[in-house]
């Protein structure tokens, strides 16, 4: 890739109706981007490497990233998980599936009027500077597979961070038996009778235990750290329905997560007394509506981590050993830029460092929206990502200096440093109520910078 291209002559800064607008990915998050800075009057196009909207709530995208499962239900009420200015259609579940999600993704396009602006089987190979960051507006090209070249304003990565495996070497090398990545695991029917290992405590591992434990053999789940598995209902309601009234930004942090604790308990009992490690840091939350009655019934045994794997005999730590048809490893995954130079957008360690989660000081015009992994439903934090482009693109909003900006990412890198596991898997944690008073009081800073 170049880094950058000669500049034949100066240019003058473009007035915004006279820009064009790149988003990459026809998944949520793109078009939520596209949606905003269309109805500002910005001239916006969609690039989708498939045939279909919808990103990874399309079951077996042809666009080849999707890790969606047949069973596969958002973790968030449809009340939380829906954009502020579209409902879902009253007849859907409480807790949408994938086809429900993917027919909402559709609905959205079209009565936003932003399908007409997707560009589809168009893969983009590279995204590179035309322009001098310190002296000219910016300027984006875009090279795609087949060749050609076009020239945007700006350009929005919406490419999600969900679909390269995260592999551990002692479980993909190590295990002799079926190793496969949760990503690639689709139902349940071909592991009836085999015995099972799954290793991970998230949203995937704990969903595939549930779809696996009742017609294997055996199934055991290997939990290596500690875990909050908060229930899908509470006295009839979606748990997030209930949470969701204590999640507000004048009750403080500590007392939110206590209350959410306290809630989980009343509704699971401790974690602990279900065979998981007591908590000693933040984590990404998992939700479950059925893994706690598995673990009663014994469908699912939980371990606390592997010590080594001999063949197909694994050994874990509590010193027992168990020979095991199948490893599902749902041990996370890799952000994945192939079209971005690592010179533009450093990714050491899995670690995008971004001006409020997306944006590189040195490099203006170029955004990443969506990479981050939240504690309650991502629709709503896309609307104010999308939001805070559009000023910027709009000249609404200022940025600040990149002295200001590089300080600012260090608080970030080092607040989840200090909360979180020091992990590849745990790099662009956030929470939700601090992340959108942050980029609340952002563009309210950059729009009085702009005289706005």
């Amino acid at each position: 890739m170049n880094e950058a291209a000669p500049i034949a002559e100066k240019r003058t800064k473009k007035a915004p109706k006279d820009k064009r607008i790149a988003v990459i990915g026809a998944g949520a998050c793109g078009l939520c981007a596209a949606k905003y800075l269309t109805q500002a009057g910005l001239d916006v196009t969609i690039f989708e490497i498939g045939t279909q909207i919808g990103g990874m709530w399309c079951y077996e995208n042809d666009n080849q990233r999707s890790s969606a499962y047949r069973t596969l239900h958002i973790n968030t009420s449809r009340d939380v998980t829906r954009f502020h200015d579209l409902d879902f259609d009253p007849d859907v579940q409480f807790f949408p599936d994938h086809r429900d999600m993917h027919k909402y993704l559709i609905k959205y396009a079209q009565h936003f009027d932003i399908a007409k602006r997707i560009r589809y089987n168009a893969r983009v190979k590279d995204v590179r500077p035309l322009f001098d960051p310190k002296s000219e507006p910016p300027l984006w090209a875009l090279e795609f597979e087949d060749g050609t070249v076009e020239e945007f304003d700006a350009v929005i990565a919406a490419t999600g961070h969900l679909s390269v495996p995260m592999h551990v070497p002692m479980f993909q090398d190590g295990f002799k038996g079926e190793y496969l990545h949760a990503h690639y695991y689709r139902e349940p029917e071909p592991y009836v009778g085999k015995r099972i290992c799954i290793i991970g405590v998230g949203n995937s591992a704990c969903d595939i235990s549930g779809d696996i434990c009742a017609t294997a053999k055996r199934c055991v789940l290997v939990a290596r750290s500690g875990v909050l598995i908060l229930p899908k209902l509470l006295f009839g309601m979606p748990f997030t329905d209930i949470t969701r009234k204590i999640q507000r930004p004048w009750i403080p942090g500590g007392i939110r997560r206590r209350a959410t604790r306290f809630l989980t308990w009343l509704a699971h009992g401790s974690m602990t007394k279900l065979g998981f490690k007591p908590m000693d840091s933040r984590a990404h939350v998992t939700s479950n509506g059925t893994i706690v009655t598995d673990i009663a019934y014994s469908r699912i045994e939980v371990k606390q981590g592997i010590e080594k794997i001999e063949g197909q005999t694994i050994h874990f730590v509590d010193g027992t050993a168990e020979e095991f048809d199948t490893l599902i490893a749902a041990t996370g995954y890799l952000i994945d830029l192939p079209f971005i130079s690592r010179d533009i957008v450093p990714l050491d360690d899995n670690r995008l460092d971004l001006f409020k989660r997306m944006t590189r000081p040195d490099w203006p015009g170029l955004y990443l929206m969506g990479f981050f992994n939240l504690d309650s439903a991502l629709n709503m934090v896309y609307e104010y990502q999308a939001r805070w482009v559009r000023d910027i693109e709009l000249g609404e909003a200022k940025m600040p200096s990149a002295v200001e900006m590089e300080a600012d990412i260090k608080r970030k890198s080092d607040w989840v440093k200090k909360y979180y596991r020091d992990s590849p898997r745990h790099t662009i944690e956030e929470e939700h109520v601090p992340y959108i008073r942050e980029l609340k009081k952002s563009l309210k800073a950059m729009r009085r910078a702009a005289g706005n």
